[in-house]
């Protein structure tokens, strides 16, 4: 479909160049024309992947708490544990110093004991020594000089008794010094068999106090990577928060998108022949082509042209080239800088130059389409290249 063409001759090259150049400045977030729906698709998988990133972190982080929550009661119980412990070993220890201050006082009276039972033995001795060693003779004679045979067996018991009671001293003695001795190992035994409960005990504290140290520092291991999965689920929800506006707005572009398409096929159209194009038209629009479509097959190449030229038909477009092409957010190329580059070097092949004229000698291959873009699942429109255009 041709359609009639009228061509103004001024030169703006240098304008376009500034132009170009200013448009690129200004910051831009995303850009409708041939990428709103792909950008809905790339942000709804963003926002799943998100979402189940999301998940797995809330499930980590709920299995993270379970376990800090065990080791929490474990904690709680070690701590009890520990308590007992250390209150029977200072219960041990008052049991040893009280049997080791009995041991002290056992050993004092045994001391006390043999010193009574060598006393003793010793006087036995002496007495025995003078009785019936030196004192024969004044025994006898105390014994015979009685006056009497009744006086003179006093006497003899008198004598026999106080050898008795020597013999009986001298064995209770010996039987206090043996009972105390005895005391002694017994509780010499019992002092070690309490020794060897305060090791258990001590080895039992330190055991219990390790579990303690390790439980304790498991435990802080765990808050630290609760802390950190909790700040990456903040982290993923505020990033998701975004997302999601992102895509609300995308759909809220798509929508208008499809809107203004439609619009515009039901809006007033110019007809080629009223259209004046200023003589940098050519160079703009072949560059964009370029840029938009240079590796396409020529078909997707005048397709492009075909759609800028049917936004200055359209009433609800800028009616120039160069309002069009730098309408705000409508070709990618304006504003990540490429169309700029290829604009300096003048990167338009053959065929785009040969597109952009048949564009603009009103020839179309996708009627009155004002939009194009990578194919995506549900988009319908006219197929050609790489492009659908809608």
């Amino acid at each position: 479909m041709r359609r009639e063409r009228f061509v103004g001759r001024k030169s703006y090259k240098a304008l376009l160049l500034t132009i170009a150049i200013l448009v690129c400045n200004i910051p831009t977030v995303s850009y409708a024309t041939g990428s709103t729906l792909q950008q809905i698709q790339q942000q709804e998988q963003l926002k799943n992947e998100l979402e189940q990133e999301n998940k797995e972190n809330k499930e980590d982080l709920k299995d993270l708490k379970g376990e800090q929550k065990s080791l929490k009661q474990k904690l709680e119980e070690l701590n009890t544990e520990l308590e007992a412990v250390s209150q029977r070993l200072e219960e041990l220890e008052d049991q040893i110093e009280a049997k080791e201050a009995e041991i002290a006082d056992t050993q004092a009276k045994l001391t006390e004991a043999r010193e009574t039972e060598s006393w003793q033995y010793d006087c036995m001795e002496k007495q025995i020594q003078f009785n019936y060693i030196r004192g024969e003779k004044k025994i006898f004679e105390a014994i015979f000089s009685a006056g009497s045979f009744a006086n003179m067996l006093n006497q003899a018991v008198y004598f026999e008794s106080i050898a008795a009671y020597n013999a009986e001293m001298l064995d209770n003695i010996i039987a206090t010094r043996e009972y105390i001795e005895s005391e002694e190992a017994r509780l010499q035994e019992e002092n070690e068999a309490l020794s060897v409960l305060q090791l258990l005990a001590e080895n039992e504290k330190n055991k219990v106090m390790e579990l303690i140290t390790q439980t304790s520092s498991t435990i802080a291991d765990y808050a630290d990577q609760i802390s950190d999965v909790e700040a990456d689920i903040k982290a993923k929800e505020d990033e998701l928060k975004q997302v999601e506006e992102d895509l609300d707005a995308l759909k809220k572009k798509y929508e208008e998108e499809l809107a203004m398409s439609q619009l515009a096929a039901n809006s007033a159209w110019r007809d080629i022949s009223e259209v004046q194009f200023a003589e940098g038209d050519r160079y703009l629009l072949a560059n964009l082509i370029y840029c938009e479509a240079g590796g396409e097959p020529y078909a997707g190449q005048l397709a492009v042209g075909a759609v800028v030229i049917n936004r200055v038909l359209s009433s609800r477009y800028p009616d120039t080239v160069v309002g069009v092409i730098y309408q705000r957010k409508q070709f990618s190329p304006v504003g990540s800088g490429r169309l700029a580059y290829a604009l300096a070097n003048n990167k338009a092949t053959a065929n785009c130059y040969k597109a952009a004229d048949e564009a603009m000698a009103g020839v179309t291959n996708v009627g009155n389409c004002v939009y194009f873009r990578t194919p995506i699942e549900g988009l319908t429109g006219i197929s050609i290249g790489g492009h659908i255009f809608y």
